[in-house]
């Protein structure tokens, strides 16, 4: 069985990841000793050894959802998002000029990739609304990288998970180097799933125990703060833009 929870898994966080699944296989009563850190996401999320893995939701709407089942999707208690959503922040340089996005456009745009859904669909979706075009795009690999591109002057822009430019803003010093000019719309956020032939219930109860049993300092690092249910049609209903 393999289990994986590596969409906010910067090494600070590691520790309080393990301590989580710890407490997760307890209440279980299964399930490998340790987390898998080394393998390929996408070989992961598709394997049917899959016990729990955290995904993103474009993955899930565009290629996964017939493979997995939906645990449910923990709940960051992310501002301006109702439970078990997310969205993203749009971060420029802070000695940047300019207060919203028009004032950069024609600029570079750095994105994590184009199967993110923070990093890509909520930003283009978001930009399509209100009539921004930017000139270059540019493909960094994560949304830390992105945050540096800004950070060093290599773009202008980029459009980062809220959860990840918290955790960013505790514990990267770069991310003094950026300020945040808007947010995209809520959707829902990165899920819990598990390989399509398990019963997903049993480990959602499993979930459910473990963040009521976290350590109030794992609590805090990790940022949970329960686990919402959301429907597979709330996942599949958000647009997807087209690649640069």
């Amino acid at each position: 069985m393999i289990a994986m929870l590596g969409m906010y898994d910067m090494p600070a966080v590691q520790p309080a990841n393990n301590r989580f699944w710890t407490l997760i296989r307890a209440h279980l009563g299964a399930g490998p000793d340790h987390l898998t850190r080394s393998e390929d996401f996408w070989q992961i999320w598709q394997s049917p050894d899959l016990l729990l893995a955290q995904t993103c939701g474009m993955p899930y709407r565009t290629r996964l959802h017939p493979e997995v089942n939906l645990v449910g999707t923990p709940d960051y208690g992310l501002p301006g998002c109702p439970p078990g959503h997310y969205r993203s922040v749009l971060v420029v340089h802070a000695d940047a000029k300019g207060d919203s996005e028009a004032d950069f456009a024609d600029g570079t745009f750095a994105y994590n990739e184009t199967l993110s859904q923070s990093g890509w669909a909520a930003p283009m979706t978001h930009f399509a609304a209100s009539g921004v075009r930017f000139g270059t795009f540019l493909p960094t690999g994560a949304h830390a990288n992105s945050a540096r591109a800004v950070a060093q002057g290599h773009a202008d822009m980029a459009a980062l998970d809220a959860m990840t430019w918290r955790l960013l803003q505790r514990h990267d010093p770069l991310a003094a180097r950026l300020r945040v000019i808007a947010t995209t719309p809520p959707t829902p956020g990165l899920p819990y799933i598990t390989a399509r032939h398990r019963d997903p219930a049993p480990i959602a109860h499993a979930v459910r125990a473990a963040i009521a049993d976290i350590a109030p300092a794992d609590r805090s690092a990790l940022h949970l703060l329960g686990l919402a249910d959301i429907d597979k049609a709330a996942y599949l209903a958000v647009p997807n833009p087209p690649a640069p």
